[in-house]
């Protein structure tokens, strides 16, 4: 579906980074129990449609140490198909979390670090906008460990892998996420989630 379809989203820009600011000068109100995020961890290649969820953070000041995915598999040439729908994080204590969710597809494996170890680092596979055919925005998902190992989950196939974000700061390792997801469309294109930002804590 080309961009025009999808109207609206340029003014709600400013004040989705309006509240992702002050996500992170506040304690997050879930999960954590320690001091704010010290770094947001985003990649340039994330889809563009859709709203950002809530930060959502692990409890106990625990850090994140694997992932999994909730993935749609393809539907065929006539098919909608939406790829990636969730991300949620496997903290190292004990629990999970997930930001906004998607309903298609299903829960894959899980992806964990080496023991001891947490995810300091992530990149996205994202289909580019296709204009009048069947867009897929975010299919899958990669993570470094803080010992090097990197993580893949089954994604969708369609697009690209685009850059590996930047790291955590030493010493520090991914505790949330919030996640970009277009809502279903009645009908219409869906593209399920298109974005994805971790937080860092120490």
């Amino acid at each position: 579906m080309a961009l025009s379809p999808r109207p609206g989203l340029a003014l709600v820009a400013p004040l989705v980074a309006l509240v992702a600011l002050v996500a992170l000068v506040a304690p997050p109100a879930r999960g954590w129990d320690g001091p704010p995020p010290t770094v947001t961890l985003s990649v340039e290649n994330g889809g563009q449609w859709g709203h950002w969820g809530d930060p959502e953070f692990c409890p106990g000041r625990s850090f994140a140490s694997g992932f999994q995915l909730k993935v749609e598999p393809p539907r065929g040439f006539f098919g909608d198909d939406t790829g990636l729908n969730a991300v949620r994080l496997l903290c190292d204590k004990a629990g999970e979390v997930t930001s906004s969710e998607g309903p298609r597809g299903s829960w894959g494996r899980p992806e964990s670090c080496p023991a001891g170890q947490r995810l300091v680092s992530f990149r996205l596979r994202v289909e580019a906008p296709r204009g009048p055919w069947d867009d897929t925005a975010a299919n899958g998902l990669a993570a470094i460990c803080s010992g090097g190992s990197v993580l893949e989950g089954r994604g969708a196939p369609r697009g690209a892998w685009g850059n590996w974000s930047l790291p955590c700061p030493p010493g520090a390792g991914v505790c949330g996420l919030r996640t970009r997801l277009e809502l279903p469309r009645r009908g219409v294109d869906d593209t399920g989630l298109n974005d994805v930002e971790l937080y860092c804590c120490s």
